[in-house]
């Protein structure tokens, strides 16, 4: 103390050094204050701001860099994530909802085409589905006998062939129904001399439809069409005797070993 006395200017720098001192201090508080205030991020969830001064790591979800939030709002924030998780949930399971309602609206439309239905309808021009009776200007109604005739037919001619060549069968004996240049029932087309050659061999009597050829059938008669509603005649190059409506109509399309003409 005496020194201190004795000596003004030594008092006067140690009271400069201090005040250096506190001012270092108060600098470094600050810097630590802003460093710490980069690290926390104002966060919304679903509309509510969360404010942060007791840090609780997160990630942001546009970079996944990490950041701070209040740890007195973490109830709030799990609650806004549970939130969060049930509506992603709630779509999840709507969309499934929707997937299977999808999924089951398919398998009854082509359940109902593996149904044969009991009435046929037909425009001048054309077979109509179902669906689209009220643009008929006629229709026709099958009766038992008449769907196993066309069966066991279809069965007869196209037993070796495709799926769809069975179906273009089927829309044949369908097409000429429809048709003012042929008979007016199923029995009298298939019957018709000299059309079907089953008919007049025999092998109508003694075959039995397969569950594919049923099938077949079945969608014909519900509108679906492998070949146009102007196409009346098909045979194979292969097995015909008889050339003359290969000669004499209009090619179509080939399916299997079947040529359809109109």
């Amino acid at each position: 103390m005496n020194l201190i006395r004795q000596n003004r200017w030594v008092a006067l720098l140690i009271g400069v050094i201090l005040v250096c001192f506190s001012a270092i201090c108060l600098l470094l508080q600050i810097e630590e204050k802003q460093a710490i205030g980069k690290l926390y991020k104002q966060v919304g969830i679903n509309g509510t701001e969360i404010h942060s001064f007791k840090p609780l790591l997160m990630y942001t979800i546009e970079d996944e860099r990490p950041f701070h939030v209040l740890g007195n709002n973490q109830q709030l924030v799990t609650k806004q994530q549970e939130v969060a998780s049930t509506s992603v949930k709630s779509i999840d399971s709507k969309k499934v909802v929707t997937e299977k309602v999808e999924q089951i609206n398919k398998s009854t439309e082509v359940n109902s085409r593996l149904n044969p239905p009991k009435a046929l309808f037909f425009t001048r021009t054309q077979m109509l589905s179902q669906n689209e009776k009220e643009h008929s200007t006629w229709q026709y109604t099958v009766s038992d006998k008449e769907l196993l005739l066309l069966r066991k037919i279809v069965m007869a001619e196209a037993e070796g062939e495709p799926y769809q060549g069975k179906v273009a069968v089927a829309n044949v004996v369908l097409n000429r129904l429809r048709s003012a240049n042929f008979p007016k029932t199923i029995h009298k087309v298939i019957y018709q001399k000299y059309q079907f050659s089953p008919v007049a061999n025999g092998r109508l009597d003694r075959v039995k439809p397969s569950d594919d050829t049923i099938h077949a059938v079945n969608e014909a008669l519900n509108g679906h069409k492998a070949v146009s509603d102007d196409t009346y005649y098909f045979l194979s190059l292969k097995l015909a005797d008889d050339l003359t409506v290969h000669n004499t109509r209009t090619f179509s399309k080939t399916i299997g070993n079947h040529s359809f003409y109109k």
